[in-house]
């Protein structure tokens, strides 16, 4: 939660930011509007938002970005807000595009944006811009903005944590804003630049709501490209009353309310642009404090003093202010004490009953507090860090808000289904894995005929345990269904989502509430199939393949010089006297951090001392290690590598005669060269496989399980 460090923010940003505010709208850099242009542009409704919040030189030139951003309210046209608040240096935009989201870097019909009419903009620094409306059919779903930069980007406004794949053109791709194909965008990062909001007009939307907070907010632990921050569920939630409501995240890491540094000011210092600001705003949610409390070294009063500052400026503007109760930290790192732990119970018991300061609260902390130690998260909505939540936690406290307490929306939903556990597991034709649907009405009235079902993947089953229909509900009960669930023998290894649909009669409008969560399917030992055969240096060692995907189970005490103990799954002779070897390791568990799974080759796989004998893995924990025989004894005594661990990997061997060389990458497009090393041995065309070792020295008896899902030779 300790912010990224930032950059220097300049007083004329802020100053920049004020003139927005009184001028009550965002307005792109061009000559005043008039009166009747600004009646129309305070019509606009936020529909997403991010913090920008530092900067930074990306050294490139002649570059495109893509962005894509999941809107919380539609409309029937559409506008983006640029921001260059954190830099010394103006931006120029010379193109910029806005279009639906066809899958991956695609955009459906990418329309032109303008900017006061005129296509290309430059921003000042420290100043905004938005673009002129376009019309365009906006649904509750992903927008693609496109920018290209001119010339040389001399610097980077960025919200640095956007748990989104951002594709980026290489260093001279040029223009490819006007691209329907996303092929042009080879690079990717997870940082939104420059882009601040995207507001509708013409849909139900009747506002938007704020959230003001820190990396919880944000969506840290949750996982990326997938929509589960707090924020993202409580759109869902919207999205069901007859009238919405836009969802804005104004979440920072590391963001605190009493003070801020460089490159994340103070939520009290940036509550005018980032609040304030935002076109249709009506009610604000304050979920912060956490990082005050534990290491930012404020008390309870002082938190609570910048509660009611915020609350003040806040009411003053003629919006709502919900306050979130601050979340249980203890075991988050060192940060917890007794003391502190009485400093968050007092600003918590002022949430819960501020004396009028606040519209209302969220309790959050009870929502995911463990019953038995109130000082800890409860297991089932803890990320890992005892301090970000997982996924299901993060349903938990968008749960955890009123809705006709925002007063943004009417006639919205009473009844929710969630399903548990957040990251079932399955193994593949195995046993059925007890999934649980949690149904619960925090309405005012009955819902009647309730009933639940499953969305499964094709090939997959499901059994109730009791029935799934429910002839009523009512207000504040709860009720569960729980399915074994079997996931065919056939299923491929890795994520799935599995989702449930609850549907429900409330007055004389069938309503419904959605969940989904993914499941991961594991294999199961059942061998290989021809022409792929296994060796071992270990007794061990167990096998499976699904297709192109294949499991090792293997143990040894390393793979390398002094030991030679892994378990390969190969092919006799595939390894070309002049060629490559390719695979991607999806991903090692167990064991522990030296556990290496990789790729290898030798004149003979199951007797390395034949000479030819070359191995490249990805380690669990320690990065990359490419080793080989220099005299053919078999043993592998020469070693290059080293770096961060990353999974999936894709891992290539290139050979040339006695010449090796090793390449990795993290997508299969950008590849980095690991080295290149000499083996006199080599003779003829090889074997060539995967392989796999625990490195168990440290963990004896302990079996790694690697996973591939593409390996293949190429002359």
């Amino acid at each position: 939660m300790l912010g990224v460090v930032g950059h220097r923010r300049r007083l004329a940003a802020l100053a920049a930011g004020m003139v927005a505010v009184l001028a009550g709208l965002l307005l792109p850099v061009a000559p005043a509007a008039g009166a009747a242009q600004q009646e129309e542009t305070q019509r606009w409704t936020g529909t997403w938002a991010t913090a920008q919040h530092a900067a930074y030189d990306p050294g490139t030139s002649e570059v495109t970005v893509r962005i894509p951003v999941h809107v919380s309210a539609g409309g029937s046209s559409v506008r983006v807000r640029l921001t260059n608040d954190f830099t010394t240096e103006p931006v120029t935009i010379g193109h910029a595009t806005v279009g639906l989201r066809d899958g991956g870097s695609a955009v459906t019909k990418p329309r032109k944006l303008s900017f006061g009419g005129k296509s290309e903009v430059t921003i000042p620094a420290g100043e905004q811009a938005a673009s002129d409306q376009v019309t365009l059919a906006v649904p509750a779903r992903d927008l693609v903005v496109s920018l290209y930069f001119p010339g040389r980007l001399t610097h980077i406004s960025q919200h640095w944590m956007g748990l989104q794949t951002v594709y980026w053109t290489p260093d001279g791709g040029g223009d490819h804003a006007g691209d329907a194909d996303g092929g042009a965008f080879t690079r990717t990062e997870s940082s939104f630049p420059f882009l601040t909001g995207v507001d509708v007009q013409g849909g139900s939307a009747a506002g938007s709501v704020v959230a003001l907070g820190d990396s919880i907010t944000d969506g840290a632990a949750s996982t990326s490209d997938a929509n589960r921050r707090w924020p993202d569920y409580l759109a869902a939630r919207l999205s069901g009353c007859s009238t919405t409501a836009g969802v804005l995240n104004e979440g920072i890491s590391g963001n605190r309310i009493t003070a801020g540094v460089d490159g994340n000011p103070s939520a009290l210092d940036r509550l005018e642009r980032d609040v304030l600001s935002q076109p249709g705003a009506r009610t604000v949610v304050l979920f912060e404090g956490v990082n005050d409390l534990s290491w930012g070294g404020a008390t309870g009063d002082q938190v609570i003093d910048g509660m009611k500052e915020i609350a003040r400026r806040v009411h003053g503007r003629g919006l709502r202010l919900i306050g979130a109760t601050v979340v249980p930290y203890r075991g988050w790192g060192d940060w917890w004490t007794e003391a502190k732990e009485a400093d968050r119970q007092k600003v918590n018991a002022f949430v819960r009953d501020s004396g009028g300061v606040l519209d209302g609260y969220a309790d959050f902390d009870r929502a995911v507090r463990d019953p038995d130690d109130p000082s800890r998260y409860a297991a089932a909505f803890d990320s890992g860090d005892h301090l970000h939540p997982n996924d299901t936690g993060m349903k938990a406290f968008a749960d955890a808000v009123d809705l006709p307490g925002l007063r943004v929306a009417r006639d919205c939903p009473s009844t929710r289904v969630r399903l548990t556990p957040y990251r079932p597991s399955l193994q593949a034709g195995g046993e059925g894995t007890k999934i649980t649907a949690t149904v619960t009405n925090d309405g005012r009235s009955t819902a009647t005929d309730v009933r639940s079902r499953l969305d499964l993947p094709a090939g997959w089953s499901a059994e109730p345990a009791g029935g799934t229909d429910l002839p009523s509900l009512g207000p504040g009960e709860s009720t569960t269904v729980t399915w074994s669930v079997t996931a065919g023998s056939d299923t491929a290894w890795g994520t799935h989502p599995l989702g449930v649909r609850s549907s429900y009669l409330q007055g004389d409008k069938q309503r419904f509430d959605t969940d989904e969560v993914d499941a991961t399917v594991t294999p199961a030992p059942s061998g290989v199939q021809a022409p792929y055969l296994t060796t071992a240096a270990t007794g061990d060692a167990q096998y499976a393949q699904n297709g192109a995907q294949f499991a090792i189970w293997a143990g040894g005490q390393d793979l390398s010089g002094w030991k030679d103990e892994k378990a390969a799954v190969y092919l006799p002779g595939a390894a070309p006297s002049s060629g490559t070897v390719t695979a991607r390791v999806v991903g090692q568990t167990g064991s522990g951090p030296s556990a290496k799974a990789g790729i290898a080759v030798a004149n003979d796989l199951t007797a390395p001392e034949k000479g030819g004998y070359a191995v490249l893995t990805m380690s669990a924990q320690y990065g990359l290690e490419f080793l080989t025989d220099s005299d053919g004894d078999g043993r592998l005594d020469t070693w290059a590598g080293g770096g961060s661990s990353y999974h999936p990997a894709w891992l290539r061997l290139v050979r040339d005669g006695t010449a090796y060389t090793a390449y990795a990458s993290a997508d299969g497009t950008a590849w980095q060269q690991v080295a290149t090393a000499t083996v006199p041995s080599a003779s003829g065309d090889g074997d060539a496989g995967m392989v796999a070792s625990a490195v168990n020295l440290n963990y004896p008896g302990e079996i790694t399980t690697a996973i591939f899902d593409s390996f293949s030779t190429n002359k």
